[in-house]
């Protein structure tokens, strides 16, 4: 016996084994596309798609010290994410000279920082748009001196 006909037995083999994981991949993706995953994942008919939207999304922020005050950026940590926010950094403000709180909307989705800022109590006319690449959050909340307003320290 040659030595190609000795392997023939065992290529057949791995090939039938490669034709069968074949299609076990496509019996499955067209299982996959056939029978979505159970649960609620479709937007409610008649509901509102933003709250949907708000309530599916993880919201990640970063908090920013404007007012100088130690400790009023872990405050506002702690508050947001006791209230589901994903809070990825905290910082100090490029100034501590601000005012009044803001939300900074750096992703383009102008009502989920009108959200968080309701959620804070800031103002809605407080939430402005500066979209950058620099950011990789939903949003930027800058603490102001009007933080004991807010509803972190209530």
């Amino acid at each position: 016996m040659t030595e190609k006909e000795n392997s023939s037995p065992s290529r057949k083999l791995i090939l039938n084994i490669l034709l069968a994981a074949v299609t076990a991949f496509f019996l499955y993706q067209v299982y996959a596309l056939s029978f979505p995953p159970s649960g609620n994942t479709d937007i409610p008919r008649g509901g509102d798609t933003r709250t949907a939207i708000l309530e599916k999304d993880v919201i990640q922020v970063n908090v920013l010290n404007g007012c100088g005050v130690g400790g009023v950026g872990q405050r506002m940590t702690s508050y947001l994410r006791s209230a589901g926010y994903d809070v990825v950094e905290m910082g100090n403000y490029k100034t501590f000279d601000v005012k009044q709180s803001i939300v900074i909307d750096r992703s383009g989705n102008g009502e989920v920082s009108k959200k968080i800022a309701a959620d804070l109590g800031i103002d809605p006319k407080n939430v402005v748009q500066q979209l950058s690449s620099e950011y990789f959050v939903t949003a930027s909340v800058v603490i102001g001196k009007d933080f004991k307003n807010l509803r972190a320290w209530k």
